[in-house]
């Protein structure tokens, strides 16, 4: 029975955590993509890939998160025609966003790579981007539709295959353009244009995910339209809706969100203008594109799979906070908020500091036997694993003034934080030539500012009071002491086993030592470890040893 319970549990997170898991696996695509097409081809597929993430941010996400909340409300209402009707009006609303967003990327292809990202051989890979952009808006309209309907399962296995098809396909066919880009590379005596190759098929896998998704929301969409259909004879709609009107809502609800998406994203691609500036003044113009291809393709890449994943840990209590905010019990608010800060302390502390910890294996893996590689990158990861706990908090603050509906706060605080990234990153990198250090000062005071300004924002309405000693103090005793321990053993059996080895063997030690003291330190339960696999273990553990 504990099993069922167990596996059903799993099973509902991973349909409610879909966006976070997705979010990962972008991530991860990165890791495998350098190892087929080289860190610079990573550097040309870079520009092409963050336009487009910022794309689908409009096309994808905020329109998806718009049409639904207008479906779901004349749904609920049983104004099934309206909701028929709003859902036609987004479709060729959003075919025409998506439209003009792909024409703006082909027209500007050339200005992208020539002087905004200043890679002259990204081009072949941003025009490749131009389709998947178009099929992106299709992508979000139909995910749109059915969260609106309730069918969240459909949404999110679309968004399993979706990321499933864009890392088989990337990789896929971008070993395919780069092995041709080999054959290109030696006739004109230019290695640069196997990654340039290599960057264009990685795109071209992400068009093929693209119509992969649609394909599978499109079967979908026929097997379930006709008994969403017979619904309309049931219509309770005092009036039909004018297209005008659904339009307006449609862009009263998008804009907001899509502005603040955006702007949360921008940073990668003024980073990496900055970046390739930076090392063509100070004479390293020729290994700019692998830095980049090294820095966004595994060091942003492991980073952001680690904060990523803190965040799941906070993702179910946003929705709670939220709901206990409109039915004004604020004092089950304010304990869900004291659960949601004290949870992304006990996931973003270790995650951070195992990684600082094991940052010398984690860099074999993703480079094998390169000594002088593994050096520079565990070198920025360990300079760099505060961003997990700064872009945790800054999740965290930034979701509750949007689901508190403070969404001018929400815009003041992420405009405040790209600004001040702006200001310090064109000190770090085009007065100072700090190179990669640079760039992890700006994205550091980017999260902290967002963090900081998010909590205060937040608090001038809901007077939270941070519980500092078992919400974060204690949570960071734990892990560092814990960290140590990891440190420890990485040195003792990495020589002996290997990289892959050392990391489970010291993960799975640190994490039992974590827990351990997590229960003497009263931070947890046995609410908490009945949640967490094996808790059963520690709750006798606990129990026998009197900490329960």
């Amino acid at each position: 029975m504990s099993v069922q319970w167990m596996a059903g549990n799993l099973k509902n997170r991973m349909v409610f955590s879909a966006e976070l898991v997705s979010y990962i696996l972008l991530f991860f695509l990165r890791i495998p993509l350098s190892r087929v097409i080289g860190d610079a081809g990573v550097g040309l597929f870079a520009p092409a890939f963050e336009v487009f993430i910022l794309t689908t941010l409009v096309i994808t996400f905020a329109m998806s998160r718009a049409i639904s909340g207008i479906i779901r409300y004349r749904v609920k209402r049983e104004r099934f025609r309206n909701a028929r009707k709003a859902f036609r009006t987004a479709f060729l609303m959003n075919l025409t966003l998506g439209g003009i967003l792909a024409l703006f990327s082909l027209f500007l292809s050339f200005w992208i790579a020539d002087i905004l990202v200043l890679e002259q051989l990204s081009r072949m890979a941003i025009l490749a981007a131009v389709p998947s952009i178009f099929l992106a808006a299709i992508v979000g309209i139909f995910r749109g539709y059915f969260n609106g309907y309730g069918m969240t399962v459909i949404v999110a296995h679309s968004q399993y295959f979706e990321k499933i098809a864009m890392i088989i396909g990337a990789v896929f066919v971008g070993r395919v353009f780069y092995a041709y880009g080999e054959k290109v590379a030696a006739l004109k005596h230019l290695e640069a244009h196997a990654y340039a190759y290599g960057a264009l098929g990685a795109m071209l896998g992400v068009m093929i995910s693209q119509v992969i998704a649609i394909l599978h929301l499109l079967l979908c969409y026929i097997i379930y339209a006709g008994a969403l259909n017979g619904r309309h004879g049931q219509d309770n709609s005092r009036r039909a809706e004018t297209r005008f009107e659904l339009q307006r809502l449609l862009l009263v609800n998008l804009l907001p969100l899509a502005l603040v998406a955006v702007l949360s994203n921008l940073f990668m691609l003024i980073d990496q203008r900055f970046f390739n500036y930076s090392l063509n003044v100070s004479g390293q113009g020729e290994v700019r594109t692998a830095q980049w291809g090294c820095y966004y393709g595994k060091f942003a890449a492991l980073l952001g799979m680690g904060a990523a994943f803190a965040c799941l840990f906070v993702h179910g209590h946003i929705g709670k906070i939220g709901r206990a905010y409109e039915h004004e019990e604020y004092r089950s608010m304010r304990e869900q908020i004291g659960r949601a800060v004290r949870n992304t302390s006990i996931a973003a502390f270790p995650i951070a500091v195992f990684l600082a910890a094991l940052a010398k294996p984690l860099a074999g893996c993703c480079y094998g036997r390169a000594t002088a590689q593994i050096t520079v990158l565990a070198g920025w990861l360990q300079k760099g694993v505060a961003l997990i706990i700064l872009f945790a908090f800054s999740f965290l603050f930034g979701q509750l003034l949007y689901q508190l509906r403070f969404v001018r706060e929400l815009f003041l605080t992420v405009a405040a934080s790209l600004l001040i990234h702006l200001l310090f990153v064109w000190v770090f990198m085009r007065q100072m030539h700090m190179g990669v250090d640079g760039l992890l000062c700006a994205l550091i005071l980017f999260y902290g500012i967002y963090m900081v300004c998010g909590f205060l924002l937040m608090n001038r309405h809901i007077k939270y009071r941070i519980d500092w000693f078992s919400g974060v103090l204690f949570p960071f005793a734990a892990a560092a002491v814990s960290g140590v321990a990891v440190y420890l053993i990485a040195i003792a059996v990495v020589d002996l086993v290997g990289n892959v080895v050392t990391l489970l063997i010291a993960l799975f030690v640190g994490l039992l030592f974590y827990i351990f003291l997590l229960m003497l330190l009263r931070v947890i339960g046995e609410t908490e470890l009945h949640e967490i696999p094996l808790g059963f273990l520690f709750i006798l553990l606990g129990r026998n040893i009197g900490i329960l």
